[in-house]
């Protein structure tokens, strides 16, 4: 979605502690240019995730800037749109009270990693589960 150029707005309300992210080398083309879809963040003190008013050049076909088509499931924020996509995607149909489970960020257990994927045990997650925080 990204021309020649990040179209306007998507990195102005960027917070200052988070400007040299933007900048990061591997969001730059060789060139030197910002290379970017879209440009979300969400401070340790927010509510809610944050994006810059951004300036779409043309509006005159539906989801112009393909937000729809890339954001649509967390948009939608529900397990049964999860299960929809996971149906679509991976041709597969895990039980629904698991993938609530995860969406109300309940600790994970043995049972609900196993009831998602049979073959991976939760002691398999430990370090991913650590990495992001996820409660246990």
């Amino acid at each position: 979605m990204s021309p020649p150029a990040p179209w306007p707005g998507l990195f102005d309300s960027l917070p200052q502690a988070l400007r040299s992210f933007a900048r990061e080398v591997a969001f730059l083309d060789p060139n030197g240019v910002q290379r970017a879809t879209v440009c979300l963040w969400r401070e340790v003190t927010d509510s809610e995730w944050k994006c810059g008013d951004v300036q779409v050049p043309s509006e005159d076909e539906e989801d112009a800037d393909g937000a729809e088509w890339l954001f649509g499931l967390l948009l939608e924020g529900s397990a049964e749109a999860y299960l929809e996509f996971a149906g679509d995607y991976y041709e597969v149909a895990p039980p629904l009270e698991a993938v609530q489970h995860i969406y109300d960020l309940k600790p994970l257990t043995r049972e609900v990693v196993s009831a998602l994927n049979p073959a991976v045990r939760l002691e398999d997650l430990a370090d991913d589960i650590t990495q992001i925080g996820y409660p246990v």
